[in-house]
């Protein structure tokens, strides 16, 4: 690896309300994975530590009252429009408030694992969505 490359750091939350998870999908206008079902999830900012960049993206993404549980799930490597990424997957309990879509997404539903699984070509995420499902 040359010392020039550069990781995209970024976290996102399999939120549970009631054994179902919020997907997410992701506007038409993105430049990166327009039209993809997700998890909720954003980058980490320059000096922001990632429970933190989690609090923020929700509040931002959809503005639901969530319990966090601070030890992540899973960490992962992916690419965002090419460039390496890791991503910190961190499992929330839904507490209270409706989904609030920014314009970052055009759609949510609440999903079983398995019907999150078939909306999703994000295969790493799908893994992790079973792991956070499996550990609850």
């Amino acid at each position: 690896m040359s010392d020039t490359t550069f990781f995209v750091a970024a976290v996102a939350a399999v939120i549970f309300k009631n054994g179902r998870i919020l997907a997410m999908k992701r506007s038409m206008k993105k430049d990166a994975g327009p039209g993809l079902w997700e998890t909720l999830s954003g980058r980490i900012d320059a000096g922001e530590e990632p429970l933190d960049a989690m609090r923020r993206e929700i509040k931002e993404e959809c503005n639901l009252e969530v319990e966090i549980d601070a030890r992540p799930v899973t960490v992962y490597q992916a690419s965002r429009k090419g460039k390496p990424m890791i991503l910190v997957i961190y499992r929330a309990k839904y507490l209270s408030g409706e989904v609030e879509l920014s314009e970052e997404h055009d759609e949510y539903a609440w999903l079983t694992p398995d019907e999150f699984a078939q909306a999703s070509t994000l295969d790493k995420l799908v893994t992790a969505v079973y792991e956070a499902t499996n550990s609850l």
